[in-house]
This record gives structure tokens, sequence and C-alpha cells, in this order.
């Protein structure tokens, strides 16, 4: 059987046109809380899943911009609708094999009808803002955990030059200060949308309760590539 034959097939199993239609939308919102960690509400703002604005009745596996879905997801040839959705709340690995989305599922079929409501209202074009205006949800749900935009950092944040050394890593800023760090103690990140590092420069930005954790972001794997270097000051030895 053709791969999407089979994956409409277990939509068809997994939710039916009778799935509950009585859900409650206030009570999804509160259900909504456990998705904000890997899903925005702003249409195109993808985070670790794609963007829930504009999901009701959008192709799976075909939200514009996002290209981490899982092969058997990508063209399955089916909508989310409330079928579709019931069956992929109840347990996603079950309908779609090999599913990168790590959710355990929802069992409670009241529970799932009142999800569904919810993301019928959000994923609405202007839903969500809807029911931000209707005080349902908060604004932050609309971005979510999307990373605050860094693309006009201060010059004591944007990183001009990094060294390794031995174990550690010398930072400089664009204010003409220098830093030391312990190598674990620093993560290298790249965010190329609109909103991450402009061109040529890192951003450094604290990454941690005890001060001494940083991420430096760039805006592109050549950026990296080019600002940080091995390179020891005289008398001091880097790893062969």
């Amino acid at each position: 059987m053709h791969k999407t034959a089979i994956i409409i097939a277990l939509v068809a199993a997994f939710g039916t046109d009778n799935a509950r239609a009585d859900g409650n939308v206030e009570r999804g919102a509160v259900l909504y809380r456990a998705c904000v960690a890997c899903h925005a509400l702003e249409p195109g703002l993808h985070l670790t899943g794609p963007s829930l604005g504009g999901i009701w009745n959008r192709a799976a596996g075909e939200a514009a911009g996002f290209t981490r879905y899982s092969e058997n997801l990508r063209g399955a040839g089916f909508q989310w609708n409330r079928a579709a959705l019931d069956g992929w709340l109840e347990n996603p690995a079950a309908m779609i094999e090999g599913t990168t989305m790590v959710y355990a599922g929802l069992p409670d079929p009241a529970a799932r009808a009142d999800l569904i409501a919810f993301l019928e209202r959000a994923g609405q074009p202007g839903g969500a803002e809807a029911l931000v205006a209707e005080g349902v949800i908060p604004a932050g749900y609309l971005r979510a955990q999307a990373p605050q935009p860094v693309h006009d950092a201060p010059a004591h944040a944007r990183v001009i030059a990094m060294r390794h050394c031995g174990d550690g890593y010398e930072i400089e800023t664009a204010d003409g200060v220098s830093s030391l760090h312990w190598e674990k103690n620093i993560r290298l990140k790249i965010d190329s949308t609109e909103t991450g590092p402009p061109d040529g420069t890192g951003v450094v930005l604290p990454a941690g309760m005890r001060g001494d954790r940083f991420s430096v972001i760039f805006a592109s794997l050549a950026d990296l590539e080019r600002i940080v270097t091995t390179e020891c000051a005289d008398g001091e030895e880097s790893r062969p």
C-alpha cells in the first residue's frame, strides 16, 4: 500500500469524523500551556515545532518555512481537522511512525476535545490574537519560547573575536573588553532568522542562573568559523 494511503488509513483509525465536538475553549487553553515550550501561535514563527498559527485545515507536514518534519509526516496527505487532531493528540507515535514530536499523548477524550476546540479557534486566521484580546490566553503565547531579538545588541554583547586555548575561550566584545571562560560553560549557537545577530558578529548572552554560563550566537556557520579561532598567547599551549 502507498505510504499516503497507509497514513490516511491511520488517521481514520485513530480519529474519526465523530470526534467529540463539545470541547471547551477555555479549558483547552489551560491544556495548551504544555504546548508553549515547542510551538508558537504567531503564523510563520517556527520553534522546536512548527507554528500552530493557521493549523486548522492546513495540510499535515506542510507549514511554510518549517523544514524539520519527519519523513512520514511530510506530504502525508491529510489535513489538520478535528478527526486528525484527535488521533494525533491521543498518540502521535502510533499515528505517524517515526514522528519526531516528543509528546506521549493525551488519553482522555474529553481533554482532547477541549484542546482541539482551543486549536480550532487559535488556528484560524487572527484567532490567537482574538483569544488574547478576550483574555483567554496571555499575549506571550503568540511568540511562546521564541528567542528575544538580538539584531541590535549593544556593544558589550557583540562578539568580534573568540579565541580558544587549552580548555577555555577568550571572548572579545565590541566595547573593547575581553573575558576568559571555561569551554564547557560556553554554548555556540546559530540563529539565522531576521531577528538574529547581524552578519559578521556574534552576540553573547547569559545562559544560566549561576552567572558563569553563556551562549554565543552567530548568524551563520560562516561567521562562527571566521570569528572562533584556535589561538594562544605566548607561553600558553593549545591542545594538539
